[in-house]
């Protein structure tokens, strides 16, 4: 079984996702069975229980799909990129930085909602710029220092969430939408996916370009160079393609942390460090997770929700963690 999983993993995941997208739609304050949805996917069933089914659960499960495939795919790419198991979107600071830029744009120029690209192009500059300045502050003339970045990582996201708090406690006439926000929700509805989907598409194209380039890093960047790599340039390419993922997710969704940190890692540790399919595999990964994670929260509370960035929150800090306790064990 072990073995088959292995060898057909696209389509093990690919199947698992679409029964968790199946439970999905038929769980939650208001239950259907298979038949009840069948007949609801065929015009039947009361205008209640087609507006729960297509206004409420469709965009809701579509979001949670593109922000996990966004949110892994710019994580394995990070992980890759800096060569650091640590690296994640939340963890460096990029989603908060995105999530800052964007409260920003909407505390100074409400009207920026009615625009729905002035949102994720907020938030892309925030975390393209979190990103430049990580990068700098790791930057060394002997290389990339790997504890450097983190920590500067880590500063950053600590400061821009001190910020975006302070953003919150002036906009007190929309505070509660910027607490969920901040909390990490996917209710955005389908306009919002649309936007999230273009971002994952054109973020994840770019990353696919740069597979190779990608598998070439992981060696160092002197064995890329001597291969004919631009290592600057597909550096800064490879940040702003990451940068795009987050952008997408942070705008309409806040922050939703460790997905990236998550996913990616256990894909490497089943399958490899081929990007070729390591990222395809974290992007599978991460809308089974987010899916996984938004049944728990509907379904956890008999008269409400929990904000799904919460229940993520509670599932990546052990497994960071896990990971940098493992990680000086082997240095020891």
């Amino acid at each position: 079984m072990k073995s088959f999983i292995k060898r057909h993993y696209l389509l093990c995941f690919s199947l698992a996702t679409l029964a968790l997208i199946t439970a999905s739609f038929g769980l939650g304050s208001a239950q259907f069975t298979l038949h009840q949805m069948l007949d609801l996917l065929t015009g039947g069933g009361s205008p209640t229980e087609r507006a729960i089914l297509f206004e409420i659960r469709l965009p809701r499960i579509a979001m949670a799909v593109v922000v996990g495939a966004s949110l892994s795919m710019a994580g394995a790419c990070l992980q890759g990129l800096f060569r650091n198991p640590l690296a994640d979107p939340y963890v460096l600071g990029l989603s908060s930085g995105g999530s800052f830029a964007a409260a920003l744009a909407l505390l100074f120029w409400p009207a920026a909602q009615n625009y729905p690209f002035l949102i994720p192009l907020s938030a892309f500059t925030g975390s393209a710029l979190t990103a430049f300045w990580v990068y700098q502050a790791a930057k060394t003339p002997q290389g990339l220092q790997l504890n450097g970045l983190l920590l500067s990582g880590i500063a950053l996201g600590l400061t821009f969430s001190a910020a975006l708090s302070l953003v919150l406690y002036f906009a007190e006439n929309r505070a509660s939408d910027l607490m969920l926000w901040l909390m990490g929700h996917l209710n955005a509805g389908l306009h919002a996916v649309k936007w999230v989907a273009l971002c994952l598409l054109l973020g994840g194209l770019a990353l696919m370009v740069h597979c190779d380039a990608l598998n070439a890093l992981l060696e160092g960047e002197d064995s890329a160079a001597s291969l004919g790599i631009d290592v600057e340039r597909v550096k800064l390419r490879l940040l702003a393609a990451c940068s795009l993922l987050v952008a997408g997710a942070v705008s309409f969704c806040g922050m939703i942390g460790f997905v990236g940190l998550l996913v990616p890692h256990l894909a490497r540790i089943f399958w490899g460090s081929d990007h070729r399919r390591l990222l395809l595999i974290s992007a599978i990964g991460g809308a089974f997770l987010l899916l996984l994670t938004d049944l728990i929260a509907r379904i956890a509370l008999p008269n409400g929700e929990l904000p799904v960035g919460v229940i993520t929150g509670c599932l990546g800090g052990p497994f960071f963690l896990w990971i940098l306790r493992r990680g000086l064990r082997h240095r020891n």
